[in-house]
């Protein structure tokens, strides 16, 4: 039996792996979770026939030859999960000028296709795709992935250099800033909108280069079983471990006794002790309210006094009665006529089609989801008031329907199922 014992807050995906691998290393352990289900934010649910995904879309280091393919088996994910290859990651399209560019992980017609669109900027392309075919082969896990930092000694960080030393070098300088930074140089101004909006515009350079090299590198799946099932594959990997989850079960205090946490007290009053305390909740939630504040210094409070916050969306799925079968998965769409909500002007839409899996949606239908920017203050003072937040979430939608119909003609006839999400949703 084990002598030693760990409990954990949260049973996301974190949780739940922080679970397996503290069962494996001859630790007890349980996982407490305040919602119903596992998962965290990679959140799923239905609606009339509809599985709509608020989660992970695809994977990287899905096949054999990446250290995190390896980490996917001892979880239990490659076992129970489709993963197709990742062939075209997506479309970008401006509806005022007619340009369109597709992202494949074909990096030579990649980097054709943005000097032809940008001739101007053929030294910026140059660079990036360099940077890719740099990355090819990489692998990922193996760079900055080993043990935590306070437990690394001279040899592990010598070992890490070396093992990612090809990619080192594009993780500094002009490729370590945000995407967004590096693409304020490029001259044409579609691409300096499209290039940031490839990922995320926060992310480093070297980010978008890695993902690049593992499309081209056949190492990026989607997940046609979605994101629930993934949760799923990894609590039920815990279970056969040996380990428990206790669902419905709040955790209102870290226990701590001289200065070490030892247990916790739930909703419930009930307190439950072990060797060791793991929250994989959010660190707000965990450093002000379950250790009730007593651990912050001064860079801790800086970094949630100035931390920028995650970009809030608004994110709209239809149940569509119409399959996209030719169509990218992911399209990033410039609107020629803007819309407000609130007082943002959303000009870009991110359209997501669920057409590579038959797990979403019914025979011959389709999940069809649009994501846009929109303001958390004006979301969270509309939620008191129902009946005006139900009205500006379907005239949201209704906008959406309109945008998709200059693109799918005749959608709005086929759309069967709404459902929309706010960024107080995402909070709730």
């Amino acid at each position: 039996m084990p002598d030693r014992s760990i409990i954990i807050i949260g049973a996301g995906l974190a949780g739940l792996s922080t679970g397996c691998y503290a069962q494996m290393n001859g630790y007890s352990s349980r996982v407490f979770e305040h919602h119903s289900a596992p998962g965290g934010v990679a959140a799923c649910w239905k609606r009339k026939g509809y599985l709509i995904d608020g989660g992970i879309h695809f994977l990287m280091g899905h096949r054999p030859g990446q250290s995190l393919y390896d980490m996917y088996t001892e979880l239990g994910i490659t076992q129970s999960n489709r993963f197709p290859d990742l062939d075209t990651y997506g479309r970008f399209v401006d509806e005022a000028s007619g340009r369109e560019l597709v992202v494949t992980r074909d990096l030579e017609r990649l980097e054709a296709d943005l000097k032809a669109a940008a001739p101007q900027d053929a030294g910026i392309v140059d660079g990036l795709v360099k940077g890719a075919r740099a990355l090819r082969g990489v692998d990922i896990g193996a760079v900055g992935m080993g043990k935590p930092p306070e437990l690394e000694g001279p040899l592990d960080v010598a070992k890490m250099a070396w093992g990612g030393r090809r990619a080192l070098r594009y993780m500094v300088g002009k490729y370590g800033r945000p995407v967004a930074e590096y693409a304020a140089a490029i001259r044409d101004p579609w691409l300096r909108e499209v290039v940031p909006n490839m990922f995320l515009p926060e992310v480093p350079v070297w980010f978008l280069l890695m993902l690049m090299g593992l499309l081209a590198d056949n190492q990026v799946g989607m997940m046609a079983d979605g994101s629930q099932s993934f949760a799923l594959s990894i609590e039920r990997r815990y279970k056969d471990l040996g380990g428990e989850v206790t669902y419905r079960s709040t955790v209102r205090e870290i226990i701590v006794e001289g200065d070490k946490a030892v247990g916790v007290r739930l909703a419930d009053g009930s307190e439950h002790h072990a060797d060791a305390v793991v929250s994989a909740a959010d660190g707000y939630s965990t450093i002000f309210s379950m250790l009730g504040g007593r651990y912050v210094d001064g860079k801790i409070r800086d970094r949630y006094a100035g931390w920028k916050l995650i970009r809030p969306l608004v994110m709209v799925s239809f149940g569509v009665a119409r399959e996209f079968a030719d169509e990218p998965w992911l399209h990033i769409i410039g609107l020629r006529r803007p819309f407000t909500v609130g007082s943002q002007e959303t000009k870009w839409i991110m359209l997501r089609l669920f057409n590579y899996s038959d797990r979403f949606a019914p025979p011959g239908k389709t999940v069809v989801q649009a994501s846009f920017e929109s303001e958390w203050d004006y979301w969270n003072g509309l939620k008191d008031m129902r009946i005006a937040y139900e009205a500006e979430k379907q005239r949201v939608a209704a906008e959406i329907v309109t945008r998709l119909e200059k693109h799918y003609p005749g959608i709005s006839l086929q759309v069967e199922m709404i459902d929309v999400t706010t960024p107080y949703t995402t909070w709730r």
